[in-house]
């Protein structure tokens, strides 16, 4: 499993993350919520080490993030998909994908190509193999990074506000790919603004406000009137959320 325990993280007298606790099982799929500047993505760079705890730890199948001699075992079992893409400009698509399976898990280039096709072909980009990032448009460019982050066949995807650059369209293109995700058994940890897509497609709603955890419930919970919107400050971000 994936575990947070009491993590505490600061970027200077700024108190970020204060004291998060949670646990996600293989197959699920839970979601975060939460206005800017909650925390969100921070946790998701504390989970893939991108930051430094101040306090508590995470673990990946039990391999502790915060050890250096722990964290390349750590990252081999998540992946995690940027909202701005992170894709290699001088790159192909081809080679995008197939870096890091034949650097990291030192896979023969011709499997690694045979699986980066296999996955653009799932995600309807079978013929831009060969295409630059600069010749694909914003929803193909996250499709790429969705297909990179899966070549390393992680047990956790890590997703972190995949469609704010993108516009409706574009973002019904990524949606309709990670709800497929989903319905496959896909373990993902989705941070997004999507409120109606994260009741759709999430075990679990986890809402953070001011870097604290208010709830963690199940998603039918979470929109309940007796359950999350019971809590006045998750009412009214929903409230907000449907106005906008």
């Amino acid at each position: 499993m994936l575990k947070v325990e009491n993590v505490r993280k600061s970027f200077g007298a700024a108190t970020v993350l204060d004291g998060v606790n949670l646990t996600i099982d293989p197959g699920e799929v839970v979601s975060i919520l939460g206005s800017s500047g909650s925390g969100k993505s921070t946790l998701i760079r504390c989970i893939n080490g991108l930051e430094k705890l101040n306090g508590g730890a995470i673990t990946v199948d039990n391999f502790d993030v915060g050890k250096p001699s722990e964290l390349a075992e750590a990252r081999k079992r998540s992946a995690t998909v940027f909202q701005l893409f992170n894709l290699y400009p001088h790159m192909t698509v081809l080679g995008n994908i197939t870096l890091a399976p034949v650097e990291v898990l030192k896979k023969p280039r011709a499997e690694a190509e045979a699986a980066a096709r296999a996955l653009l072909q799932s995600v309807g980009l079978g013929d831009r193999t060969e295409a630059y990032p600069a010749q694909l448009s914003g929803g193909q460019r996250q499709r790429v990074g969705i297909c990179r982050a899966l070549a390393m066949q992680p047990r956790y995807l890590l997703l972190d506000e995949v469609t704010s650059a993108l516009d409706p369209e574009m973002t019904a293109e990524v949606l309709a790919i990670l709800a497929k995700l989903a319905a496959e058994g896909t373990t993902m940890l989705f941070v997004t603004h999507e409120v109606e897509f994260a009741r759709q497609i999430s075990n679990r709603i986890v809402f953070l406000d001011k870097g604290k955890l208010l709830v963690d419930l199940p998603t039918t919970d979470f929109f309940a009137a007796g359950g999350g919107m019971a809590n006045p400050r998750i009412a009214q971000f929903l409230s907000k959320m449907r106005k906008d």
